[in-house]
């Protein structure tokens, strides 16, 4: 196990790690002047605007397909707001699983620690999102999408063998993604005030958690057994792969009376997704590569999740 103490001499190809406590020590000091609470922060009474989106068209997965393109505008905002729903979905169940991992990951850790304490603050962090997300859900007059059963119950195996570092490549995999859209979107004065609360409190408040989840990556990555180093690598592209494929559900398409499978296709050919996704993760598959987890079959295995270019 690693200690603070041992933080002057661990290096990687970034350089000398940082000392683990103070690392949370300021993380803590973050979270206690910038915290929000979504029940109070954000008028959840407002009425929506007319004309604006729940999403930028830009960042729709059919935007600047030939279905996107005969769609009228109502289909296309209707299909926005389907798929914002479908992402806040995929944020509640992400999260819940991001919190097992938190979880698992203290469980032997000192609890006296501020480490372990800025993990408890990230925990809840994570349920306050979560409620938010599903709370937008509800006032956005949809039912949730949840992921495939197929994938659903993959996540189980995922987090049960996920080594320590898998466990925050895994959150990273995440969080940055979508954190790159919401840097996007919040503020975008084309989309609804509410998503724009919304996608602000989390950006601010997921910038902590990444920052955590980093650090502690690095640090796993330089003193892990090669074997879960190997492991890791595996794992992560697999979860880039359940990722990808889960990032919005098919059914937003049947929703607003568009055929299913022409939909799927579409967006797998369209040049402009992929760039959108890739753009999304560069930053941190450049962040993975220089630390050693794309390497071998898991860099394969991100390729083929469309992330990776």
């Amino acid at each position: 196990m690693t200690t603070a103490t041992d933080a002057g001499r661990l290096r990687d190809a970034l350089g000398l790690l940082k000392d683990r406590e103070q690392v949370a020590e300021r993380l803590l000091e973050s979270s206690a002047k910038h915290s929000f609470d979504p029940d109070r922060e954000l008028d959840w009474d407002a009425p929506f605007e007319e004309g604006k989106w729940f999403w930028p068209p830009e960042l729709v997965s059919l935007y600047g397909t030939p279905l996107w393109r005969r769609m009228p505008e109502e289909r296309r905002m209707d299909l926005a707001r389907r798929e914002a729903a479908s992402l806040a979905s995929l944020g509640v169940w992400f999260e819940i699983i991001l919190i097992q991992l938190l979880v698992r990951h203290i469980y032997d850790k000192p609890m006296d620690s501020s480490h372990v304490r800025y993990a408890l603050t990230e925990i809840e962090d994570e349920c306050r999102h979560s409620k938010m997300f599903t709370r937008f859900i509800s006032r956005a007059g949809v039912r949730p999408y949840p992921v495939p059963r197929f994938h659903h119950n993959l996540a189980r195996v995922l987090k049960t063998v996920s080594t320590t570092p898998g466990s925050f490549t895994a959150t990273l995999l995440g969080e940055e993604v979508l954190d790159w859209m919401q840097r996007l979107t919040f503020p975008d004065e084309r989309v609804q005030p509410l998503v724009r609360g919304i996608t602000r409190i989390h950006v601010v408040e997921e910038a902590r958690h990444v920052r955590y989840a980093r650090e502690e990556l690095r640090r796993q990555m330089v003193s892990c057994p090669r074997w879960e180093a190997e492991l890791t690598r595996i794992s992560s592209g697999q979860a880039a792969r359940v990722m990808s494929i889960s990032f919005v559900n098919p059914q937003v398409y049947t929703d607003v009376g568009l055929d299913r499978r022409e939909a799927v296709a579409q967006v797998r050919a369209s040049g402009h997704r992929r760039e959108v996704m890739q753009t999304g993760a560069r930053r941190l598959t450049d962040f993975l590569d220089e630390i050693g987890v794309l390497r071998g079959a898991g860099r394969r295995l991100w390729r083929s999740s469309g992330l990776l270019a």
